[in-house]
């Protein structure tokens, strides 16, 4: 059972991770672990309806990106900002600056474009800015929480992937889930990637078919993008456990408390 769209007015791609199959039979708590894209454009519902279901919101966004989009105030909840990346790169942040850069280079060569993404997704393993950041979130989701822990970052597709992909690695998820989980992104984000494209092109002046291939990639999730962070985390580590361990300092202690928080 993948993770579960929850409604709102003005987010699409909201999602809870309750009910998905984990360690021993068991599965995730509902209303305890979130994943979204930001914040910046919430009804006065989509306030209210999140104020009643999270304790806990975790920014990866860059101090640039919540620069230009803050998280509107939500009552009650308490905010942590880890900004997951230090460089700001397309496909990662949409943050206007970088996009710009990274389109007038790969707009026409989706061969690069995705092998530019892929290159981003070993980073989350391999950097140690990225590492330590993750570090951060794992240890707020260490801590017991009456309600959700929501974590976001622009569109909540690469770094709000990975945040995901790690508490289900260590909750027990199995990977086929966990890669087809991440999948869905592409479902829940088809239209927002689909006007950015349209978007991106009619700026360009293009309406090149290799111009869509190249902004499927940069925008959208691919299979090879987690399996290069699994591969990367196995050649350097030799195992997800390991990497959880000896880089994100999660003990098997730890795992066996995360458990008994976050499954049934």
């Amino acid at each position: 059972m993948p993770s579960r769209l929850l409604p709102f007015e003005k987010l699409n791609n909201v999602r809870d991770l309750g009910g998905m199959p984990a360690q021993d039979g068991r599965k995730i708590r509902d209303g305890k672990l979130i994943r979204s894209g930001h914040l910046a454009d919430l009804t006065d519902s989509d306030r209210g309806i999140l104020s009643e279901l999270i304790g806990d919101v975790v920014d990866f966004r860059s101090r640039k990106e919540r620069n230009r989009q803050p998280d509107l105030e939500i009552p009650g909840v308490k905010y942590h900002h880890i900004p997951v990346v230090d460089d700001l790169t397309a496909g990662i942040t949409r943050e206007e600056e970088a996009d710009k850069t990274a389109v007038a280079m790969l707009l026409l060569r989706p061969v690069e474009a995705r092998e530019y993404m892929c290159r981003m997704y070993t980073d989350f393993v391999i950097s140690d800015y990225c590492v330590s950041e993750y570090k951060k979130f794992l240890q707020v989701l260490r801590q017991p929480h009456e309600k959700a822990v929501l974590w976001h970052c622009t569109a909540g597709k690469d770094r709000a992937g990975i945040g995901a992909v790690l508490i289900e690695e260590i909750l027990g998820v199995p990977r086929e889930e966990i890669i087809e989980d991440y999948l869905l992104t592409n479902v829940h984000l088809a239209e927002d990637i689909r006007f950015l494209s349209e978007m991106i092109k009619r700026k360009e002046g293009t309406d090149s078919p290799l111009a869509d291939e190249s902004l499927k990639y940069l925008f959208g999730a691919d299979e090879e993008y987690i399996l290069s962070f699994y591969r990367e985390v196995e050649k350097e580590y030799g195992s997800m456990g390991t990497f959880l361990r000896d880089r994100l300092g999660i003990t098997e202690e730890d795992r066996a408390a995360m458990q008994e928080l976050y499954l049934i």
